[in-house]
């Protein structure tokens, strides 16, 4: 586990970008693409806005292959739908090739939509077991990431690689990564901050395990890194 502890949510803002780019270039001289699962939420939307204005010329991104982590179960014209907010702030700002964007089929029923897009995922990596060079995540202040919420049925899923949850407080279905695909990224990163999160941030790293309560715990990379970028105050818990 690598902590990067920054004064303030633009720094940590800023140094994600860089890490972000720098692995980029890496994956792209290593294999030719680099794989992305991209996090939703309003935190990573400045990481996106600051990566197309600051870094459009920084990185080959006609060679990046974009995922999302989750997705709400909504149309996907709705404005809670995390293809759109990250459309806005990334996609489109740097004309990235539809072909490269991976989202989830809503407009399926929902175990379908769960089931496309484990095959979408299965059919970037081949034989090979779906690896993602950066899997961004972020942490809710109840220490759910992706839509691993606490109590919930996916926090026991072991063979799916995406899976439909049903989350009854936020009264909607999710369709998210499963832990098990999580954990087989090279790269892992929580991204959060402000004091909000100090007792999740604590609850994660260091108290005592119990994934039904925290269920972030359950990220543990099988070969890869895990990395947190966070602030002074998001971090301010941990002893």
């Amino acid at each position: 586990m690598i902590l990067h502890v920054s004064n303030t949510p633009q720094e940590v803002t800023e140094s994600l970008a860089e890490f972000f780019v720098q692995l980029g270039k890496q994956s792209i001289e290593a294999s030719g693409r680099f794989t992305v699962s991209l996090s939703g939420g309003s935190s990573p939307k400045a990481l996106y806005e600051l990566l197309a204005k600051n870094y459009a010329s920084a990185l080959s991104w006609d060679k990046v292959y974009f995922f999302f982590g989750d997705e709400r179960y909504v149309p996907a014209t709705d404005d809670r739908y995390n293809g759109q907010m990250v459309d806005k702030a990334l996609f489109f700002p740097l004309q990235i090739p539809a072909q490269h964007i991976f989202r989830v089929d809503t407009s399926l029923e929902v175990t379908q939509s769960a089931i496309d897009y484990e095959q979408k995922i299965r059919s970037v990596f081949g034989d090979q077991s779906p690896c993602f060079d950066l899997m961004l995540l972020g942490l809710g202040d109840n220490s759910h990431t992706a839509s691993l919420f606490p109590h919930t049925t996916i926090l026991h899923e072991t063979q799916a690689l995406v899976k439909e949850v049903w989350v009854e407080e936020v009264g909607m279905y999710r369709v998210s990564m499963t832990a098990p695909l999580i954990n087989l990224s090279k790269h892992v990163v929580f991204f959060l901050f402000g004091k909000s999160k100090a007792p999740a941030v604590y609850n994660i790293i260091q108290r005592e395990k119990n994934i039904q309560e925290y269920p972030a715990q359950l990220i543990h990379p099988v070969a890869g890194d895990l990395h947190w970028f966070m602030d002074v105050e998001a971090a301010s818990g941990l002893k």
